[in-house]
Formats: structure tokens, sequence, C-alpha cells
């Protein structure tokens, strides 16, 4: 179900005139809608499709077989998310309500933020562990975790095809936690991200009907713009 009144707040916030920049629909971005979603159990947007299915193919050639278990994720499945960790952080292991949101953010991102609403990016595991309970664990892609090909075939093809890490390994990125297994198209996420940046993201944010949103003081979604959305592999910016 579409969160109209999120809809109605774009409107009021930018107008009918600026609701489309270089052809890209601002609820594109906040993960209200996507006009050019292709696929089937997990669609991607049709660029990002495009060079997945390329490389799929090559890294299959190669005896590995790239699963894709995220790709787009709408406004309210994001809303769920995060709903439901909030929940669980301040009932069952009874954080504070800013302990329970640093938490979340660990991994996970405030509705109408996250990359996935693009459809440019995909959490990939190996086909080979499709049943492995728990697979976005950074252990399992390195060393000899069970993922640790998929990602050896990865670092050193999936920039051949446009896709790079997202969230690096790098001791001076802060933010968001490191993580091995999502991958983002950049030729479709780069331009996305510039015209995300445009967006009144306090006012946004400060809109959401989402728990814990009394705690988004300005400081703190000013902060959270640069320390974690921002905090991304650099070749992405």
């Amino acid at each position: 179900m579409i969160d109209y009144k999120l809809v109605c707040l774009i409107f009021l916030v930018f107008g009918f005139d600026i609701m489309k920049s270089q052809n890209i629909n601002y609820k594109t971005l906040l993960g209200i809608e996507h006009s050019s979603l292709v696929g089937d159990s997990i669609p991607l947007e049709k660029n990002t499709f495009t060079a997945f299915e390329k490389m799929r193919k090559a890294a299959l050639n190669d005896g590995i077989k790239i699963k894709v278990i995220s790709g787009f994720r709408d406004f309210n499945r994001q809303k769920e998310i995060w709903n439901g960790k909030f929940l669980r952080f301040t009932k069952e292991k009874k954080l504070s309500g800013i302990d329970a949101i640093n938490e979340i953010i660990r991994f996970s991102t405030i509705p109408g933020t996250s990359r996935h609403h693009w459809g440019t990016e995909i959490d990939v595991i190996d086909e080979k562990y499709k049943n492995e309970k728990n697979p976005l664990i950074a252990a399992k892609y390195e060393n000899d975790g069970i993922f640790s090909k998929l990602k050896k075939w990865m670092d050193e093809n999936s920039e051949k095809f446009g896709f790079y890490l997202v969230y690096t390994d790098d001791s001076s990125r802060e933010g968001f936690e490191y993580e091995p297994w999502h991958y983002t198209y950049l030729p479709i996420s780069k331009k996305y991200l510039n015209e995300f940046l445009k967006i009144d993201i306090i006012e946004i944010i400060s809109k959401i009907d989402i728990e814990g949103k009394e705690l988004f003081t300005e400081k703190f979604i000013t902060d959270y713009l640069s320390n974690n959305l921002l905090q991304i592999n650099r070749d992405l910016k």
C-alpha cells in the first residue's frame, strides 16, 4: 500500500513543477513508486537488471552462482523493517529509544533514505548455500566462509560490470557497518544519489510516521546524512 501521506508531503514541499529532475522522479528516490523496475521475484531498475544478468552469466561460466536475495525495497517495506527493529530493541532488549535508533542505523536506514528504494542495489549470496540461515554476516564472506569464493569473484570482476561495494571494509569510513554482500550499479545509482541530495531530507524525515520519530532532532538528521548516508565507497560519490 502506498504511503499517501508521504506522497502528499512531497507535493507540498516540492510542488508539481520540480517533481522530476533529469527524468528522475522524487517518488522513486523515496521509495514511493518506481516505473522502471523489471524482473520477477526480486525486481531491479531496468539498467541494473541488464547489467546484473551479464555479470551473473559471467560468474556462472566461472562456476559461481550469484543469487540476489534483496533488490528493490519500497518505502512501506523499509518502514516495516524499521518499526520491527525499534519495537524489538525497546521491548525485548529494553534499550532506550535513542539507543535503539543507534543500533538500528548500524545496518538499516530510515524509511525514505534507503538506497534499496532505487532498484540499483543488490544483496548477494552464493546460490549453492541459498538455504543458509542468517546469510548476511560479514564473516561468512571472508577467509574460509561459505561465501568467500563469491566475494573473491566479486572483488575481481564486479566493477567490470558496473557493480561496486557500497559499505566497504575501510577503517576511515564511519556510519553503516561493513556489508560485503551489498553492491550498487554505479552508472545509475550515482545519478540517483546526486538527485537525492537535492531533497530537503530534514523536512521529509521529520514528517515520516515511524517508531521513534520524536527523537529525530534536526541535528540527528543532519548527522545521519553526513555520518551514515554519505559514508560510502568513495567511488560512488
